[in-house]
């Protein structure tokens, strides 16, 4: 998708009193914008921006208390040349480390996506099995449109790294595993190798992204479902969020951010959705509360999680209705339009940025509002109540 330019809208204020002192320009690489037509993570371009200065000031004439007009002012594109408030999102000088790329159509690639339009280094790791083809792709050229960002650059991934987040060190991978032709021609890739690996590499990182999940047996019901399905989804899908944070940590700098993914299946009922993996997101929702306290108050790193809509990606076609979960969210959701990967991107990339640096144990949804919804408008027995319909 090649860039293009937007127009975004900026929240001024007519403030006389204000000296040119307190105005401030600042460059960056992302910042957002209110274009709704273009893919979402151009919003993190620098042509515009959302002013922090709503700035309001009294005046006590006659014993009344008068509030200054904010006005809302379009601004177009062709003046981000010009210095402009704003609240950009810059995370240069950070390095990002996302668990759960394998392709370029899921959320992971979509955050790493954003993460590096905000000036973000990029690691990840990628599942053992799909390493090679993961890898061979990138060479030779298959993502590059997809690698896009808004200034016309490709996202440069710097390292690539096997994991295998189901087993947090070597002696915990069974015989049968270890010897697997897929897992041949690959080493140090349980959590354990992996956060020593990237700890050799770079010292450090400042963001870990979690985008892992995996339930065996999610085409069953939970009545239907085994102890070892059921553990296996909590396994994949809860706790390698636990044991990547865990190992993280000590080498994450203070202020850093830690990002998971989870879906309304963990509170509602969503049938067709089992095998244990709504337990295993109720999980993973209460331990990013837990960890949002013991990661916060011992190594001042914040943990929250994204609970995103429903995506056509490879990975959620797995259970088998998401086709009819996106159409029953077009329908029902107060925002009657598809949910893209990148505004989930652009989330995270909120999330890890220090503007959300008071938010934590925080389960954020970006859903087009389903998550509000108590029935689903669709029913015959709205018919006569002229709900309004998507456009």
């Amino acid at each position: 998708m090649a860039a293009t330019t937007t127009h975004g809208m900026v929240m001024t204020t007519i403030n006389p009193y204000v000296s040119s002192s307190h105005k401030r320009s600042m460059t960056s690489t992302a910042n957002f914008s209110t274009e709704c037509k273009e893919a979402s993570w151009t919003r993190l371009t620098s042509s515009s921006h959302i002013s922090s200065r709503q700035q309001l000031f009294q005046s006590f004439t006659s014993g009344h208390v008068k509030f200054q007009k904010i006005i809302t002012r379009a601004m177009s594109g062709a003046d981000k040349n010009k210095p402009l408030p704003g609240l950009p999102i810059d995370l240069r000088g950070k390095r990002a480390f996302i668990a759960g790329v394998a392709d370029d159509n899921g959320y992971g690639w979509a955050i790493a996506k954003s993460l590096a339009a905000a000036g973000a280094e990029i690691l990840v790791g990628t599942w053992v099995p799909a390493l090679n083809i993961f890898e061979s792709n990138l060479r030779r050229g298959k993502f590059d449109e997809s690698r896009k960002l808004p200034d016309g650059s490709l996202m440069e991934i710097t390292k690539v790294y096997p994991l295998d987040a189901v087993y947090d060190k070597p002696e915990d991978v069974p015989e049968d595993v270890k010897t697997n032709k897929r897992y041949s021609g690959s080493s140090n890739w349980t959590v354990q190798e992996v956060v020593e690996t990237v700890k050799q590499d770079f010292g450090s990182i400042d963001i870990l992204v979690h985008s892992l999940a995996n339930g065996p047996e999610v085409s069953k019901s939970l009545l239907e479902t085994s102890r070892k399905g059921y553990l296996a989804a909590v396994s994949a899908s809860s706790y390698s969020f636990v044991s990547l944070l865990k190992h993280f940590v000590p080498i994450m700098n203070p202020g850093g951010a830690s990002i998971s993914l989870t879906y309304i299946a963990s509170e509602r009922i969503i049938p067709g959705y089992g095998g244990g993996m709504s337990s295993a997101k109720a999980a993973l929702e209460s331990d990013t509360r837990v960890l949002a306290f013991e990661a916060g108050r011992k190594h001042k790193i914040r943990v929250n999680t994204i609970s995103a809509g429903p995506l056509g990606s490879r990975a959620a076609k797995a259970i088998g209705f998401i086709d009819m979960m996106i159409d029953y969210s077009l329908t029902n959701a107060p925002l009657p339009r598809e949910l893209t990967a990148e505004e989930i991107g652009n989330t995270a990339a909120f999330l890890a940025s220090p503007l959300a640096s008071a938010i934590t144990g925080a389960v954020v949804y970006v859903d087009n509002g389903l998550n509000a919804m108590g029935v689903g408008v669709d029913s015959p027995i709205f018919e006569n109540l002229g709900i309004p319909k998507g456009n």
